[in-house]
């Protein structure tokens, strides 16, 4: 089976094509982080228009890449959430009428979904089941993955995503957007026990997260520092950013253990941008070595917004019969809870 990929969830035009025996054979992104930069975060209205000028020469790319033909495609996959609106729309709309005029079989993807199965796109895969924490700047999610397409959630966010913290402390230091890479950058050189920042727990048991908190205690530190600089004249913005980044991870890494723990799982995997995150991917290797619980995440490529696990993921929906009509619409919101459930996705493997 051979599936191409669209996502247009939020501000990257991305498409891919996917091969079940092969692999992913093309992941083209085209991304709009210069033009959203100079507003410190995503324009919903920039970003829905620059999509309808990218579609088309995005799914040329992908497809003269992967040195596939339309005929050769055996179905479509869409991001239909969640995500912005006028975003989704473009690539569902692209979608339709590629499946019309080839004939093919569609199928609308929860993005969520495919970042809890992006780690298929690796050889190294875990076996089912395992438990994912999904993070990103709109995410982060811990799921129960028993099987494609059977997923419990065990916790998300009450108020802010990691990947939205990171961005809005960047804003605090005057560092730009995206706030993530400039963030790890510097902490690089600080020291991550420099400040003892909060980390909102939210009980010993709760698999819940809370980083509000833990922004206002940045900013408030940050507003003492500017203005009491004699006080504080050894401490670098480095050993904010360190210390800011330590407690994210912190609070990440100890809650999808203790996910793991409730759910008796042997294998957690770390998905989204937020992924990316060096000092996270060190502390999630140190304690799962520590634990004898195995970690997976993706190559970097795929822990971003990628149309290659949107593919993935449609793959196995494919696979089960499943089939969009061309009535399916769009949902800013769009729970994995609300996924419908699969039948056999007999012959998918964990590791095309």
């Amino acid at each position: 089976m051979i599936v191409l990929g669209i996502d247009t969830s939020c501000d990257d035009t991305s498409v891919a094509v996917v091969s079940q025996d092969r692999g992913v054979l093309s992941s083209v992104v085209n991304s709009q982080v210069s033009l959203h930069h100079p507003y410190g975060g995503v324009v919903p209205e920039l970003a829905s228009r620059e999509h309808i000028r990218n579609i088309v020469p995005v799914a040329e790319e992908a497809l003269a890449k992967a040195e596939i033909r339309m005929t050769d495609l055996d179905g479509i996959a869409v991001t239909v959430g969640p995500g912005l609106v006028g975003s989704l729309l473009v690539g569902l709309h692209y979608a339709r009428g590629l499946a019309w005029a080839g004939g093919l079989p569609m199928v609308g993807v929860n993005h969520l979904e495919g970042h809890i199965l992006s780690i298929l796109l690796e050889e190294d895969a875990p076996s089912f089941p395992f438990t994912v924490l999904t993070v990103s700047g709109g995410h982060t999610s811990l799921y129960f993955v028993e099987g494609p397409g059977v997923y419990r959630t065990l916790g998300q966010t009450r108020d802010d995503a990691a990947g939205e913290a990171f961005d809005k402390v960047a804003k605090i230091l005057g560092l730009g957007y995206p706030g993530g890479p400039v963030i790890e950058r510097l902490a690089g050189s600080g020291s991550r026990d420099r400040i003892d920042f909060p980390r909102a727990m939210l009980g010993p048991e709760s698999l819940e997260f809370s980083f509000s908190g833990l922004k206002t205690a940045v900013a408030l530190f940050v507003d003492r520092w500017k203005t009491a600089p004699s006080e504080m004249a050894d401490i670098r913005i480095e050993d904010i950013a360190a210390s800011f980044q330590e407690a994210v991870c912190d609070v990440l890494a100890s809650k999808l253990f203790k996910a793991a723990e409730q759910t008796g799982a042997l294998s957690v995997v770390a998905a989204g941008g937020v992924a990316c995150n060096g000092a996270l991917r060190e502390r999630l290797r140190r304690e799962g070595s520590t634990r004898r619980i195995q970690t997976f995440w993706p190559r970097p490529a795929y822990c971003t917004d990628n149309a290659a696990m949107i593919a993935m993921a449609g793959m196995v929906r494919l696979a089960t019969g499943e089939r969009a009509d061309l009535s399916t619409d769009v949902r800013s919101r769009f729970p994995v809870d609300d996924l419908p459930a699969m039948g056999s996705a007999e012959g998918i493997q964990a590791n095309p």
